[in-house]
């Protein structure tokens, strides 16, 4: 009898693991897409991108601005790093308003809980001309969110990994 109901626990914990394995891939202490968390970071992510997507209106790039910290720092692999909101923005105005927009990748963006503070967002994005509509890059990204007592701001931004993305395989993207 000892040795049946080992073979069942076994066989149980076989099945269980199985079960686990089959379960789709989240990092440790990564928030599932369904929780409250994963929703505020995701819309945060909507918001700084569609300010960011039309920041040639100046009511636009103010509101990109809102989104960021007025100590953000900004690191990017090809640019370099920005110290302040204030260069972020004027870099942003001048090399991103008009010229091309950002498209988040879907099923990349993964978000991570930082205890008293505010969140990790991460994820993967390309970049598309505006008038033609054809992406040309590709990169992976990182957001440090703060959670003050009144909004959210991002402290740190992480743009890093860049490639150029094959003509044939950049599409439309309007």
């Amino acid at each position: 009898m000892k040795k049946i109901a080992s073979r069942m626990g076994f066989t149980l914990a076989c099945l269980a693991s199985g079960i686990v394995l089959a379960a789709p891939a989240q990092h440790d202490g990564q928030v599932s897409e369904q929780s409250p968390l994963y929703a505020t970071v995701s819309k945060l992510d909507t918001g700084l991108f569609d300010s960011f997507n039309h920041c040639s209106s100046p009511a636009q790039l103010k509101k990109h601005a809102s989104y960021l910290a007025p100590n953000l720092e900004f690191y990017h692999d090809e640019g370099g790093v920005t110290w302040t909101r204030h260069d972020y923005m004027a870099k942003t105005h001048e090399n991103v308003c008009g010229h091309f927009r950002r498209v988040l990748i879907p099923g990349s963006l993964e978000v991570f809980p930082i205890k008293d503070y505010g969140a990790i967002e991460q994820g993967r994005h390309k970049f598309c001309d505006i008038k033609s509509g054809t992406c040309f890059g590709e990169a992976q990204f990182l957001i440090v969110w703060h959670h003050l007592p009144d909004k959210w701001v991002a402290t740190r931004i992480f743009s890093y990994g860049h490639e150029a993305i094959p003509s044939a395989a950049s599409g439309n993207e309007h």
